[in-house]
């Protein structure tokens, strides 16, 4: 063989992707090989993926925004709470078990950006817990 059929032969090699990688990720996809659009809700877009809108990705940043600048205005109430005294034990637990989970929305709906209407739910869904954590903070 010469050079350039290894160097051909390199670049149509398709590379399995590893058991423990989440979410439907594959490194290389041939056009013989099915997208994994049906199959994974949740996976890291691939090199040969089309690009999001930039008005969808720039309006679900924006969102996600509001909700890590309220996560913050949390954090801060929380530990001028916890430094001056007389809140539960569990306050604290609570106010991170929360925002963790309106974290863990927010990374879902990027992950799945490029569904229809999952994103959208999933960042919905993930102001209910900062609410929650704003009633919260705001009642001690």
């Amino acid at each position: 063989m010469t050079t350039t059929e290894v160097k051909q032969a390199a670049r149509t090699s398709e590379v399995a992707a590893p058991d423990v990688v989440p979410f439907g990720w594959e490194p290389a996809r041939t056009a013989a090989t099915p997208r994994p659009d049906d199959e994974a809700l949740f996976r890291f877009p691939a090199a040969d993926d089309p690009a999001p809108g930039t008005r969808r990705l720039l309006g679900m940043s924006i969102y996600a925004s509001f909700l890590g600048l309220a996560g913050v205005g949390v954090g801060v109430r929380g530990l001028v709470s916890q430094i001056g005294g007389g809140v539960p034990g569990w306050y604290t637990w609570v106010l991170a078990f929360l925002g963790m989970v309106s974290v863990a929305l927010a990374v879902g709906a990027f992950l799945s950006i490029h569904r229809r209407v999952l994103p959208l739910a999933l960042l919905t869904a993930a102001a209910v817990p900062v609410t929650a954590d704003i009633l919260l903070a705001v009642a001690y």
